[in-house]
């Protein structure tokens, strides 16, 4: 087995601070990993700004096991303390310095390793600008996948495309020219910077620069986002059709009223809005969001719910991912949107990973809340299909007097402990969001409809470019993606 070694660079702050550093919202560790040649070490000392790790002017790797460098980088007027770890080629053959199975096997444990103890940030993925087209990128996926297998969605993958010194126009082309290929092959990022790592050519120091500052706001990103998702609120997503009570119960779990109770509210599936609720020393983001309606989803709904579904999937990827569902279904109002519903977000958009509770209101005439359930039961498992991890029956009308009022204290009780239960640090989830997500969730939609819908894909692609913001290649292959499905 290959040894780590570990070196301190002269930036750093001291002789004993590879020892001390630890992640944190001031420092983190950065793992760079890709094939023979691809420029992880050379992509060190651009960090670094000093040529603390050996380099090979040729496609043999020189970096024969994991090697640890430790500096400090100024972002934004603040010290982040970086320890990156240079690891070996993944495709060097069986007569490399490390084959091709053996590296795999490194990473793989080093990965797990480094998860276990909790001192990984970031993964960088770097790859030389040659890699490129349909058939360069699909090249890319084998490593992609060992990673992306091993972390999950707990950790951020990022791209770093090297070699890009030479090219014409702006270094950033690349990215426009392969975005398309790198979505087709279901890779799916948390940020990229296109760059160069040489240093012997002055003509290139501007390059040089500009490559050194991408990087370095690439890594502070995307740190800052892991550590917001690890650290950040826990996220919730409550859905249900229009006059279910969903706004009140967002209100009962706050304990005040922050969320609007009319009917106001837009009733186009999948619309959302987001509410930040602190209860017991925890912070949670309730998503409160509708969801399929009678009568049938007609086109114009169906476009309307393919930007909101991108939307709230966006910056379910931004927040880290869904902690918890919540059902909530108006008890004595079932509908056959409910099984629709029930898979559409538990089936889906988590992939059955996430924990999903049925909420039921407007049970405060009820003898005893809980009876209601006792009837039904056997309703939602038999003939619905559903089954959940929990359920609440309660009331959410919050101005009713005497024993309703006490109903209503019992209730917010009731959800407060189901959610806090339910979101705790060791229930953990699996998320995989961006395109790969939106794609499979648009065409699942489709399924759920009675009736086959004669969807255009210039209407897709139209929406996607003037309501979510997609270039238009990206518009296109997606809303072809959706059709194909």
């Amino acid at each position: 087995m290959m040894q780590s070694e570990s070196f301190t660079g002269a930036a750093s702050a001291g002789p004993n601070y590879a020892e001390d550093i630890s992640c944190g919202t001031d420092s983190c560790s950065v793992v760079i990993f890709g094939e023979t040649g691809a420029g992880k070490s050379s992509l060190v000392n651009l960090i670094a700004r000093t040529e603390a790790a050996p380099t090979s002017p040729d496609a043999m790797g020189c970096t024969d096991g994991t090697k640890e460098y430790v500096h400090d980088i100024s972002i934004q007027d603040k010290i982040l303390k970086l320890k990156l770890l240079d690891t070996a080629g993944l495709n060097e053959g069986s007569e490399g310095a490390v084959p091709a199975e053996e590296a795999r096997k490194i990473l793989r444990k080093l990965l797990q390793k480094r998860i276990e103890q909790d001192d990984i940030n970031l993964l960088v993925y770097c790859v030389q600008g040659t890699k490129q087209g349909r058939h360069g990128i699909k090249a890319l996926c084998r490593n992609y996948e060992i990673c992306k297998s091993e972390v999950q969605g707990r950790i951020p993958i990022v791209l770093v495309v090297t070699g890009l010194e030479n090219m014409k126009v702006e270094m950033e082309e690349w990215w426009k020219n392969n975005e398309q290929f790198i979505s087709e092959y279901s890779m799916t990022f948390a940020g990229h910077a296109c760059i160069t790592t040489l240093t012997d050519d002055a003509g290139l120091k501007e390059r040089h620069d500009q490559s050194y500052h991408a990087v370095c706001k690439l890594i502070e990103e995307c740190r800052t986002r892991n550590v917001h998702k690890k650290y950040g609120p826990k996220k919730i997503v409550l859905f249900g059709e229009a006059g279910a009570g969903k706004s009140s119960v967002v209100n009962l779990i706050a304990g005040k009223e922050i969320a609007a109770t009319s009917n106001d509210m837009q009733r186009c599936t999948l619309h959302w809005k987001d509410h930040a609720i602190d209860f017991g020393g925890e912070s949670y983001t309730v998503f409160d969001t509708v969801g399929l309606e009678e009568p049938q989803l007609g086109i114009k709904g169906y476009l309307e719910s393919v930007e909101n579904a991108y939307r709230l999937i966006k910056e379910l990827d931004q927040q880290g991912g869904v902690d918890l569902l919540l059902f909530c279904i108006r008890a004595g109002r079932l509908s056959s949107a409910i099984q629709s519903n029930y898979r559409l977000f538990h089936e889906f958009l988590c992939e059955k990973k996430v924990p999903i509770v049925l909420v039921f209101t407007h049970l405060e005439r009820e003898r005893r809340m809980e009876d209601w359930w006792e009837r039904q039961q056997s309703t939602f498992e038999k003939i619905y299909g559903i089954r959940v991890t929990d359920h609440a029956c309660i009331t959410a009308a919050n101005r009713l007097d005497g024993r309703h009022k006490l109903l209503y204290e019992e209730s917010r009780g009731a959800v407060r402990n189901l959610v806090k239960k339910l979101t705790a640090d060791e229930q953990k989830s699996s998320w995989t969001g961006g395109n790969k997500r939106f794609v499979s969730f648009m065409r699942k939609l489709k399924e759920l409809l009675p009736e086959p819908l004669d969807l255009k894909k210039k209407d897709i692609v139209s929406r996607l470019i003037q309501r979510c913001s997609l270039s238009p290649d990206v518009a296109k292959q997606l809303a072809e993606m959706i059709k194909q499905g």
